[in-house]
C-alpha cells in the first residue's frame, strides 16, 4: 500500500464516523403522513403516499362489500376506494377526498376526513395496539408532541380486505 492509500482510506473511516450518529437518527425515524378518518388520527408511512386527490366521481360496484364505495379511473389506472368509515363504524364518509397508496406494486385509494401534516416518527417509539381494535387496520400507536395520539395505519392489512 502507498502512503496515499492509507490517507484515503483513513480519512474514508473518519467521515464514515462523522456520520454514523446522525445515520442512526435517520434509521430510527420515518415519515409518517397524518389524517382524520372518523374522528380518528391515523398515519401512514409517506412513502406509501402516492397522491391525494378530490373530487374524481367514484363509478359503484355490484356485489362488493359495504366498504368498497367503488373504483376511479386515475389516468387509464383503475383503483379500488375504500370507505374507512365503513370498516370502522358502518357510517358512509361524506368528503371527496381520497389518499392512493401503495404496498407491494398494488394501489388502492382511502376516503378520509382530512389530510392533515407530515411528521416525522420515531419508529421505536411506536407502541402496540390493543387486540381487536379498528378491525385490525392499525398496526401501532404513537404519541405526538402536541398530546394527540397517532394510530399507525396497516397499508398491507387494508389490501387484504379489498
Amino acid at each position: 500500500m502507498t502512503q496515499e492509500d492509507v490517507l484515503f482510506q483513513t480519512d474514508q473511516a473518519s467521515e464514515a464516523d462523522d456520520q454514523s450518529p446522525e445515520a442512526a437518527n435517520a434509521a430510527k425515524t420515518e415519515k409518517y403522513l397524518l389524517f382524520l378518518s372518523d374522528g380518528l388520527l391515523f398515519g401512514v408511512p409517506a412513502e406509501a403516499v402516492v397522491e391525494i386527490i378530490t373530487g374524481h366521481t367514484v363509478t359503484r360496484l355490484p356485489l362488493v362489500p359495504d366498504y368498497v364505495r367503488g373504483i376511479i379511473n386515475l389516468r387509464g389506472q383503475i383503483i379500488p376506494i375504500v370507505d374507512i368509515h365503513q370498516l370502522l363504524s358502518h357510517q358512509d364518509c361524506a368528503s371527496n377526498c381520497m389518499m392512493i397508496l401503495q404496498e407491494n406494486d398494488s394501489e388502492v385509494g382511502i376516503l378520509v376526513d382530512q389530510v392533515q401534516k407530515m411528521v416525522d416518527i420515531d419508529t421505536s417509539a411506536l407502541l402496540p395496539v390493543p387486540p381487536r381494535s379498528s378491525r385490525e387496520l392499525v398496526c401501532g400507536m404513537y404519541s405526538l408532541e402536541d398530546g394527540q395520539t397517532m394510530l399507525a395505519f396497516d397499508c398491507a392489512r387494508l389490501l387484504e380486505h379489498t
